[in-house]
């Protein structure tokens, strides 16, 4: 990518022979943009993809331990459904290590241990809230630690209540049976 115009959500990238094309994103499908950088991986470690892998059947943010790394650079993983995949990492090239998650993309995991960090000074001031702490913490079965930048602040950002009121409330039972024999008399 060779530069990001933000406030006309306009992406200019350089091809490989030289001339660079814009983009919005809003209006592109099947586009790629990802800063590559080298991963060095070994057996035991743990990574995420960063991009569903359709062809192995494998989602964005889903998790695996390397189980080896064959001669050719093929890597088996278990991933954390029990399955085992084997890929090639120079066709996949969403791979990122997966020892510290975003909240968001550990929904529906949970780990023995969770550690969360949350800096009170995040210019996504609506990102902390009640929802987030509940989604974060929720996600261990034995032991949560939270680390922050203000601890006398974290409190009042993390009370802030998300949740939508419904458009129609629903009355309760003995409310409307007395509104339908009111109807009927």
């Amino acid at each position: 990518m060779k530069s990001v115009d933000a406030s006309s959500n306009r992406l200019t990238v350089e091809l490989p022979n030289g001339t660079e094309r814009m983009y919005d994103p809003r209006r592109q499908q099947g586009i790629s943009v990802f800063r590559e950088e080298m991963r060095s991986f070994s057996q035991g470690d743990r990574i995420q993809f960063t991009a569903p892998a359709n062809d192995l059947e494998v989602a964005n943010r889903e998790l695996g331990i390397i189980e080896g790394i064959n001669g050719d650079g093929r890597i088996s993983l278990k991933m954390e459904g029990g399955r085992t995949v084997e890929l090639d990492p120079s066709r996949h090239l969403h791979l990122d290590y997966g020892y510290a998650v975003t909240s968001h993309s550990s929904q529906g995991q949970t780990s023995d241990r969770v550690l969360i960090h949350v800096n009170t000074d995040l210019a996504a001031k609506d990102l902390l809230n009640s929802r987030m702490a509940y989604v974060s913490i929720s996600h261990s079965a034995l032991d949560a630690q939270i680390f922050t930048n203000d601890a006398m602040v974290l409190g009042k950002k993390l009370s802030r209540d998300v949740s939508h009121s419904a458009a129609i409330q629903q009355a309760p039972a003995s409310q409307a049976i007395e509104q339908q024999h009111a109807k009927h008399t």
